[in-house]
């Protein structure tokens, strides 16, 4: 029990036969389950993870039948945690990528303070430029950015973060079957958390890298995907929460701008036509491309600014 409250470490595990025993060794005391969810391992973490249960009775198994990716892993271990009323669950890698010692600020977030997802921020720690890797730095504030505009959640950053702490109420509030299954997870939980008005806040936390872990990370294979994944995930809250739940005229405005600087396009594309041909820049078209863009970007960002403020009391 953590301050009163049922704690459970859900623990995605695909090939750590190497490092998970350290993630339980370190587990603290106040850790009242640790749910590992083998997702289809080729190595001996299975029997490893059996090994670790004999010795410690909070180890709980779970096993994939076909290999779900770290988001389909977590998933699993919520909806278990969701299941047995757990007060709170924090997902900790396979790896031993998260220190523990950071566990009690981001539940105490939870525990004490009504917040309803607690994350780690390892972008603002001292010297994350020179642990995190580069490119996964500069991928990771890229990918942070465009998650604050599909999400709502202008105050947070670090959105590829694992380390989190979320509460039963949001436990129960979202469909975890429905929730994206691979890189993307982190940036999917927080749009559908804002759907549902949960509240989110970042936590320093310091980056722990070479360690022996394996990285499946390769940034030309999940940038774009994640980046349409967070295109569509934004359509999708504002449909969800501004059209479906409560109409709100944020909607007109990003329409509106978006439409405009559509249309700015396709006038620029004909300059580009025209100009070739005819020696000259075309002035009608260069004037409708400039108030295109002019007008669409300024209602675009207003529409921005009415999302951030809509939200402002989620932080």
């Amino acid at each position: 029990m953590y301050k009163g409250k049922s704690l459970c470490a859900v623990v995605p595990a695909y090939n750590e036969e190497k490092l998970i025993h350290l993630v339980v060794e370190t587990m603290p005391d106040f850790v009242d389950h640790i749910a590992i969810i083998d997702d289809q391992s080729r190595d001996n973490t299975v029997q490893e993870v059996e090994r670790l249960a004999t010795q410690d009775p909070r180890v709980v198994l779970l096993r994939h039948e076909i290999n779900q990716g770290v988001g389909g892993a977590i998933a699993t271990g919520y909806k278990w945690a969701r299941d047995h009323e757990i007060d709170m669950a924090v997902v900790m890698a396979g790896d031993g990528q998260m220190d523990p010692r950071d566990l009690p600020a981001l539940c105490d977030l939870v525990a004490e303070e009504g917040v309803d997802y607690s994350k780690g921020n390892r972008l603002v720690y001292e010297e994350a430029y020179h642990l995190i890797p580069k490119v996964r730095f500069f991928g990771n504030a890229t990918l942070s950015f465009l998650t604050k505009i599909a999400s709502g959640y202008w105050h947070i950053a670090d959105s590829q973060t694992g380390y989190t702490v979320i509460s039963l109420k949001a436990l129960k509030a979202i469909d975890w079957d429905k929730m994206y299954k691979r890189y993307g997870q982190p940036n999917d939980i927080l749009v559908r958390l804002n759907v549902e008005s949960m509240k989110v806040r970042d936590v320093p936390i310091r980056p722990v890298y070479n360690i022996g872990e394996t990285s499946g990370f390769k940034a030309r294979q999940v940038l774009w995907p994640i980046s349409r994944l967070l295109v569509r995930m934004f359509m999708w809250r504002l449909w969800k929460k501004y059209v479906i739940r409560d109409a709100h005229p944020l909607v007109l405005f990003l329409g509106f701008g978006a439409l405009l600087m559509g249309m700015a396009f396709l006038f620029f594309l004909r300059i580009l036509y025209l100009w070739p041909t005819q020696g000259q820049m075309p002035e009608i078209s260069l004037i409708l491309t400039l108030f295109s863009f002019t007008g669409g970007l300024q209602s675009f960002l207003f529409g921005l600014w009415m999302d951030m403020d809509k939200n402002r009391h989620l932080r």
